[in-house]
């Protein structure tokens, strides 16, 4: 046990020690448009504050983990007064307790963001959407008058943008044409739309949380919990690679 909780010790200075210098670095030299100086420190310089973190944090193991504590002989009542009392050592509970509790929260933080992570595994996906309104509906001259929200998980807001040629037709339908860009793993994707004249439109998707890329659009659906406004959303998903 002693050798574990110490090698933990060892561990999480390295992993200060190298971070730390990092950053330092990285402080020190200010600005950098490149990258190149981060990658530099973190894979240049950093080793060298990891390796001495490691040492450090067996040091502190060593001097604040192992508690050392003389006892009494068995035979009390007749005490060697020439030899030293012996000296029995143990783990210090709370160093151990902080050392396990620190690795468990890192390893947590390693699993959610490696294995578990919250970003989807295509990357960033691009959401392609279609809004067809009534016939005769007249839509908005200037782009800025059309709100298109993508949200998340009910907290992410996406990057929508319209497209170039923003408004086109659908027969006698005219449209709205916009994609999103999605990031995240999540069951819960609401599409909301805004125009001057129209009450704000959502649209639930039913998207897998990790969703895989859809190979044409959608069909034509009705806004989530409305009246019949006769307004429409079509989706189709993509991967940017």
């Amino acid at each position: 046990m002693r050798f574990i909780i110490g090698f933990l010790s060892g561990v999480l200075g390295m992993l200060a020690g190298w971070a730390g210098l990092a950053f330092f670095v990285v402080s020190l030299a200010g600005p950098d448009r490149d990258g190149g100086i981060a990658m530099g420190a973190v894979f240049q310089i950093g080793p060298i504050g990891g390796i001495i973190g490691f040492f450090v944090g067996v040091w502190l193991f060593i001097k604040l983990g192992v508690v050392r504590r003389a006892t009494l002989p068995l035979d009390a009542e007749r005490p060697d007064v020439n030899s030293p009392p012996p000296v029995r050592t143990h783990i210090s509970r709370p160093f151990a307790i902080a050392v396990l509790l620190t690795v468990g929260m890192l390893a947590w933080i390693g699993w959610y963001e490696l294995i578990r992570s919250p970003y989807l595994t295509h990357g960033f996906m691009t959401l392609d959407l279609q809004i067809r309104f009534p016939p005769g509906t007249a839509l908005p001259s200037d782009a800025n008058d059309v709100h298109i929200d993508v949200t998340e998980g009910g907290e992410r807001h996406a990057i929508v943008t319209l497209n170039d040629r923003w408004r086109g037709h659908d027969g006698e339908h005219p449209g709205i044409l916009a994609k999103a860009s999605l990031s995240y793993k999540t069951s819960s994707r609401v599409v909301s739309l805004e125009l001057p004249g129209i009450s704000e439109q959502t649209w639930k998707l039913d998207l897998a949380s990790d969703p895989d890329p859809t190979p044409d659009y959608s069909s034509w659906r009705s806004p989530s919990g409305s009246s019949a406004t006769g307004i429409e959303m079509s989706y189709r998903l993509s991967a940017d690679h």
